[in-house]
């Protein structure tokens, strides 16, 4: 009797990891999507000492509000503070110098870091795996494409990554910020639009 071995199952198997081998997923704010966004992320996610092109930088106080020192008439530095500030007319006694500060100037701002890529990367990378695992016998039934595997992967992952954003509450807001924004105690979150920057692409290699 003449044994012949049916290698076509073997073959289809081999061709799904073929398959699964021809996409990378990206995760993180893409540059090309909001490249602010991305720069004020790698700020957050690696930390930053922020130095002036000139004398000082201007930190803006909640009485300036989104302006800048440009938008504000009759600013003018008193005599051994470091602040621009403007007169205070109404006279209510909000300073004792008689003026209301718009602007504290620095000689550098300390950015600390607060990953919250890569840090979610350590904490459930080995959570990933196992989704991915799991959904291996699908693929190899024809219930699922290995790119819709990818996909799932990266909805699961930037979720992931967005909920490291919305629990990371150290090192938290400095005092002049939360003064600015003072019922927003989570210093990744403020208009919550690098929040929902965060998304995944699936491309082929």
């Amino acid at each position: 009797m003449k044994v012949e071995n049916d290698y076509s199952e073997q073959d289809r198997i081999l061709e799904v990891f073929k398959d699964l081998n021809k996409y990378s997923l990206e995760i993180g704010i893409f540059g090309s999507d909001d490249s602010f966004m991305a720069m004020i992320a790698n700020v957050h996610e690696f930390g930053m000492t922020i130095k002036p092109k000139g004398k000082w930088l201007t930190i803006p106080t909640k009485e300036a509000g989104n302006r800048t020192a440009k938008d504000i008439p009759d600013l003018f530095k008193p005599k051994g503070v470091n602040a621009l500030v403007v007169e205070d007319k109404r006279k209510r006694g909000r300073n004792k110098d008689g003026f209301i500060v718009m602007f504290w100037l620095a000689k550098e701002v300390n950015i600390p870091e607060r990953s919250f890529i890569r840090s979610t990367f350590d904490e459930k990378e080995d959570d990933w795996f196992e989704f991915f695992q799991n959904r291996l016998d699908d693929i190899v039934l024809s219930k699922i494409t290995a790119k819709n595997v990818w996909e799932q992967l990266g909805a699961l992952i930037t979720k992931d990554v967005q909920n490291k954003i919305r629990e990371i509450k150290t090192p938290g807001k400095s005092e002049l910020t939360l003064q600015r924004n003072p019922s927003k105690n989570n210093p990744l979150i403020s208009t919550g639009r690098m929040l929902q920057s965060v998304t995944w692409k699936v491309v082929k290699r």
